[in-house]
């Protein structure tokens, strides 16, 4: 008789969210009374501006509670189109365009709806952690394909061209990134672009931080913006959490080519039903009505990215690079010789500080930092980070 218990599908076998494993373990230390400082989770700290929470109450208080299509309300369907040419020179249609209960589901639904055993997904590393979790659940193989802070954690055409086989089905592209805070140049855009118009791969852009970036040389760019040939090998997604600080709203959506759109649809259509109805009522107003909280919280993540930076770079032994968009500054801590599960779990047990550690996100020499908290807490953070380091090196 089979041992149900070891038996699991693609699914079945997952690693869970370290980042979330962190955040959870430093919530519980504070619950029971410790003086703990998380620079763990990638969630704003701001609240969701006002104008967006009184369009979801006003939607309720309107009966707006019933079922939408599997693809989201027309309406907001409607007004990603007209954002996705205003914000990012990208042309499609409401047809194109799926809304999701959340950016991750769009991820995740878009590698299902694509991909399956024995395909082949790039992906560059350091990635976002759940990246290699989703491809693994769709039975398809991870190939990581390591870049360089030297060259600002970008994927060159060269590394690229390398790691395509006849099985690569996909490539995943982050800009901004998550962990890095790297946002693509773009010249290397545009040699990526050739390279997968050329070798017919597509190309998944998660362009979740989009509005986050803070360097007037380091603008955010879309590949699918590009040409048309590059924009027929596109799905773009993006969502309304970390830009308009709607983490638990949990509203996201893609544009892709028709024939792709459809397959999602039909996916999602069998496992999520529609995104909550009185949220995709607010995503319009967020979309519409809430360029100037954006900007408001754009530029003090600017000046916290500038602080925390400043004062990282002055720990001995601690290395990174200065984010240019997003809100993580990621470290390499290989120099004190500790993995980073190790560093991180020692230095929450010493110092009360939650960071990750980089072996989720595919180097493991190294740690990330959020700066979506106050300055107080950031300082407090690389006071206690710098006498842990401190302590590590006598």
């Amino acid at each position: 008789m089979q041992d149900l218990q070891k038996v699991s599908g693609f699914m079945g076998d997952l690693t869970p969210s370290a980042t979330l494993a962190i955040a959870a373990m430093a919530k519980s230390l504070k619950q029971q009374g410790m003086d703990v400082v998380s620079l763990s989770a990638g969630e704003p700290d701001f609240d969701t501006p006002e104008v967006i929470k009184r369009a979801c109450i006003d939607a309720l208080n309107q009966g707006k509670v019933y079922y939408t299509p599997a693809s989201g309300l027309m309406e907001l369907k409607q007004a990603i189109v007209e954002k996705f040419a205003a914000d990012n020179n990208i042309k499609t249609s409401v047809n194109q365009v799926v809304i999701a209960p959340g950016a991750k589901f769009s991820v995740f639904s878009a590698i299902a709806a694509l991909c399956g055993p024995g395909d082949e997904v790039i992906i560059p590393a350091p990635y976002w952690l759940s990246y290699p979790e989703m491809v693994k659940a769709t039975g398809a193989k991870v190939v990581a394909v390591e870049t360089k802070a030297e060259n600002n954690y970008e994927l060159t055409a060269e590394q690229l061209e390398a790691a395509i086989t006849p099985n690569t089905k996909l490539l995943i592209l982050t800009t901004p990134s998550n962990p890095t805070g790297a946002v693509y140049r773009k010249e290397t855009l545009e040699a990526i672009a050739r390279v997968a118009v050329v070798r017919n791969i597509m190309v998944l852009a998660d362009e979740i931080y989009e509005k986050l970036v803070y360097d007037a040389n380091a603008p955010h760019i879309s590949i699918a913006s590009l040409n048309p040939e590059i924009a027929d090998l596109t799905i773009t997604c993006n969502g309304f959490s970390k830009t308009y600080s709607m983490t638990g709203w949990r509203l996201g959506y893609l544009t892709a080519p028709l024939w792709l759109a459809k397959r999602i649809i039909a996916f999602q259509s069998h496992s999520t039903s529609n995104p909550t109805t009185f949220v995709q009522w607010a995503g319009i107003t967020a979309l519409k009505e809430a360029s100037a909280d954006v900007e408001r919280m754009r530029k003090a993540f600017a000046e916290r990215r500038d602080l925390i930076y400043n004062l990282i770079s002055e720990i001995d032994g601690v290395k990174c690079i200065r984010p240019q968009g997003a809100f993580y500054l990621f470290c390499d801590i290989s120099s004190f010789g500790l993995k980073s599960d190790e560093f991180c779990e020692r230095l929450l047990a010493e110092e009360m500080l939650a960071v990750i550690p980089g072996k989720g996100f595919g180097a493991d020499g190294c740690i990330r930092l959020s700066y979506a908290c106050s300055e107080s807490m950031i300082r407090e953070a690389a006071r206690r980070l710098a006498k842990f380091c401190a302590a590590l090196r006598k």
